[in-house]
């Protein structure tokens, strides 16, 4: 029983499929993804992109197969990623079979897109044989015409029962190693898809708003599509999909699962929009920390709140705080209890030596748990014998 049940979230029972290391549904973790926008054919270039997504946290990175020398590139690229890569393909089938044979820990199809139910059977022989998932894409903007014959426009009820289409192809090759995606770029749309969907089905959902917009609009309209979805416990991995550089889209993609306590990766800053009570420049200061504590992957909260008024009270919740006060300094907070003033000239460099101190104490104290656990684990098997 939770001591604060309002914030509990009861995620949708899914089966547990694979993404290459990455396990996606069931009680995995919501995983983060995002895709290249680099040429695949720029090998150099498309490496160097998913190794920044990589670092900034990405599970998994999608790169584009449009051509036969994208997928002879696929090879090299998969070879020096270090997270598992997803294939996109559209329509052509010896695309997906190429990329499955490159090391793709997953292929991005359509199977009714791709041609007859040979060409269907070919490729799910190649996921097979190569250990490649299937990601099955449904897309708003690009519905069978059937379908947008008989509802005259593109609706949940369209986009479900295209889906199902495309589940039938594959449990009908006994497949059943994929996950599915229903994305509009309107969030009503997108919402309601997924909302039926995940109760025509217990296959992972991969959630996004497509063509969601710019840095600032699409990460607002993903945060509301994406976030009530995932309040609501519906969702297994998911891509904010901006036009911006894919590594915004899996900072995006972090904040929204944090906000929801899904996933605890790196600081959470919780400052104040500043006012003329403030004791320091409240903006510049959380700009230089999000920026000086990019590296930390330690969770942990620190309130940055430029004056008295609400600053111990946010501090009380937080592993580190600082409140703006007279004077030109401010007192920082540990644990929640007030600890000792800084001058605000000082503030930005004594708490970076906080919170890396902090985390380095944590990371300590997990490693001697795991350790622990470990000791615990072999004593027990030997007591067994």
């Amino acid at each position: 029983m939770s001591i604060r049940p309002w914030r509990d979230i009861a995620r949708r029972p899914s089966r547990k499929i694979r993404v290459g290391k990455v396990e996606v549904g069931g009680d995995a973790p919501i995983s983060v993804q995002t895709m290249t926008n680099t040429l695949t054919t720029d090998i150099r270039g498309t490496i160097a992109q998913v190794r920044a997504c990589a670092e900034a946290g990405a599970d998994i990175v999608r790169v584009s197969c449009p051509d036969q020398d994208s997928t002879k590139a696929l090879k090299t690229i998969v070879a020096a990623s270090p997270v598992p890569i997803v294939a996109d393909i559209h329509f052509h089938y010896k695309r997906a079979i190429e990329a499955a044979e490159a090391g793709a820990a997953c292929l991005r199809i359509n199977p009714g897109n791709i041609g007859s139910d040979a060409k269907v059977r070919e490729v799910v022989k190649a996921a097979k044989d190569h250990g490649c998932s299937i990601r099955i894409g449904v897309n708003a903007g690009s519905l069978e015409r059937d379908l947008l014959e008989r509802y005259a426009e593109p609706c949940p009820e369209a986009m479900v029962e295209s889906g199902l289409r495309h589940i039938r192809l594959l449990e009908d090759n006994d497949f059943r190693e994929y996950k599915i995606s229903l994305k509009a770029s309107d969030v009503f749309l997108t919402s309601a898809a997924y909302m039926a969907m995940a109760d025509a089905t217990d296959a992972p959902l991969h959630l996004g708003v497509t063509e969601a917009g710019g840095r600032v609009s699409g990460s607002i309209k993903s945060a509301i599509g994406l976030g009530n979805l995932l309040w609501m416990g519906i969702g297994d991995t998911l891509r904010v999909s901006l036009s911006a550089d894919p590594v915004e889209e899996v900072k995006v993609g972090y904040e929204i699962l944090k906000s929801l306590n899904l996933r605890h990766k790196g600081v959470t800053i919780i400052s104040c929009p500043s006012c003329a009570r403030q004791g320091f420049d409240v903006i510049r200061t959380v700009a230089m920390l999000e920026e000086r504590l990019e590296h930390v992957a330690t969770p942990m909260t620190l309130s940055i709140i430029g004056c008295v008024v609400n600053g111990p009270g946010e501090a009380r919740e937080t592993d580190i705080g600082f409140t703006g006060g007279g004077a030109g300094s401010g007192m920082v907070y540990l644990s929640g209890v007030a600890d000792h003033k800084i001058g605000n000239g000082e503030m930005i460099d004594h708490i970076v030596d906080l919170v890396e101190q902090k985390a380095e104490a944590l990371e300590a104290e997990r490693a001697a748990q795991e350790a622990d656990a470990g000791a615990e684990a072999a004593s027990a098997g030997q007591a067994a014998q």
